[in-house]
């Protein structure tokens, strides 16, 4: 989950009289703060938020930093071991459909602490595994935790501000993926040689008690709004095109968490590089996967379609290129690089697509995009163990080209966009 997460949504429909005044009628003793020019504009709220969000993510991309050493400790294999990631994935996609009905009576408040909670004691419960079903079982909360908290977080920070401030808020929620991105995977390799994998986790969980508490101190009462029904879900995806587009989606994501999840067996067993390298590596991706935010939103005034088979075609290349290259450390960099780059750009394409795509109902069409990318975080995970298991990481790697193409040639015959202002 992962940048990839900034497509998220929620299925609580949001009123037109959203905006901090109710939530202070609810709770006039709730902390605030104010922006400039503004009323009532609970932006340390926002930062929990942020705050959550950044805690979540770090948390699911650690173990494609530590997969070896975690492997080694629990006595499996780096296949089995990635499971972990499959069942995060898989949780959080149920997670991500039924959160809205299955709470819809409850304060957003309280649900949104409880999912921070749940973080915290994921993490401490990964750090004391000491058999693959532990760990299996602290990866499961932590899916309850990322479905949960994104697809509501969304819908409670356009709730904490006024309306004309919400694109603020959003960019201000959304810098937490990103910020995950760079310090997850080069951060959790580093200290993970220092200190052990399991003291990576407890850092995770000093990061979720932070946003609890800031959390706790900073979010108003939040009634729940709207009727969520999972029905809506259904109808949006019957649609003409939004179908094909979905399976497009799982298989590009799909291909992206197959390579994600294995590069660090990649880089130790094919490039042969150690750990201060690696960590490099992964810092060098997670700047450049960055950096594909900005330049999926310069792509997409040029052609959104475009843009959505561009993208994963450069994956796709990149992945086999990869795979027959062998040990070329610093050539493997720039590919790995070039990757994040590559990679960057997809939420945001897909995102505008569903958007595009589905304009009535812009908030269903994004819950099923989040259900459908936990959906290829747990298939590439799983794949890609199964495969790392038989022909290591290089057949992770060709599998994961070949997925990546075959998306190119889907989005190619039948994707479309319904939006005549761009270049479709």
């Amino acid at each position: 989950m992962s940048e990839a997460l900034q497509s998220a949504s929620t299925l609580d429909a949001i009123e037109p009289d959203r905006g901090p005044d109710r939530a202070f009628r609810d709770n006039p003793a709730a902390p605030a703060t104010s922006a400039p020019g503004s009323q009532n504009a609970l932006w340390g709220a926002v930062v929990s938020m942020m705050l959550g969000v950044f805690g979540l993510v770090t948390a699911e991309f650690l173990p494609a930093s530590l997969l070896t050493p975690m492997a080694r400790d629990l006595g499996v294999t780096e296949g089995v071991a990635g499971q972990a990631v499959t069942a995060t994935a898989t949780v959080a996609l149920i997670t991500s459909l039924l959160v809205a009905t299955v709470t819809r009576r409850l304060d957003r408040r309280l649900v949104l602490l409880a999912f921070s909670i749940l973080l915290i004691a994921s993490n401490l419960l990964v750090a004391s595994a000491s058999s693959l079903p532990a760990l299996i079982a602290g990866r499961v909360l932590l899916g309850i935790a990322l479905g949960g908290f994104w697809t509501m977080s969304a819908a409670t920070v356009m709730r904490l501000v006024p309306e004309a401030l919400v694109p603020r808020a959003l960019s201000i929620l959304f810098s937490g993926v990103s910020a995950a991105t760079v310090f997850a995977a080069p951060v959790g390799s580093y200290v993970g040689d220092i200190a052990g994998w399991r003291a990576v986790f407890l850092m995770a969980a000093g990061l979720g008690a932070l946003a609890l508490v800031v959390q706790f101190t900073t979010l108003p009462r939040l009634e729940p709004r709207g009727h969520a029904r999972l029905r809506t879900l259904w109808e949006v995806l019957m649609r003409p095109q939004i179908g094909l587009g979905m399976i497009a989606v799982t298989l590009v994501f799909t291909g992206h968490f197959a390579f994600f999840t294995y590069i660090r067996p990649f880089l130790e067993t094919v490039t042969g590089v150690g750990i201060s390298t690696m960590s490099a590596i992964l810092l060098g991706f997670g700047i450049a996967n960055f950096l594909g935010t900005f330049l999926g939103g310069f792509l997409l005034e040029r052609s959104l379609r475009l843009t959505l088979a561009a993208m994963p075609l450069a994956m796709g290349v990149l992945g086999l290129v990869l795979a027959g290259l062998g040990s070329a450390p610093a050539v493997d960099a720039v590919l790995i690089a070039l990757w994040g780059l590559a990679f960057g750009a997809v939420p945001v394409a897909w995102t505008a697509w569903i958007t595009r795509a589905v304009p009535d109902e812009t908030e269903s069409g994004t819950a099923l995009i989040v259900a459908v990318i936990q959906l290829a975080i747990a298939l590439g995970a799983a794949g890609g163990g199964t495969i790392f298991d038989v022909s290591g990481a290089s057949g992770v790697f060709v599998a994961a080209g070949l997925v990546l193409l075959l998306a190119v040639l889907l989005i190619l015959a039948g994707v479309r966009s319904r939006l005549t202002t761009a270049t479709a």
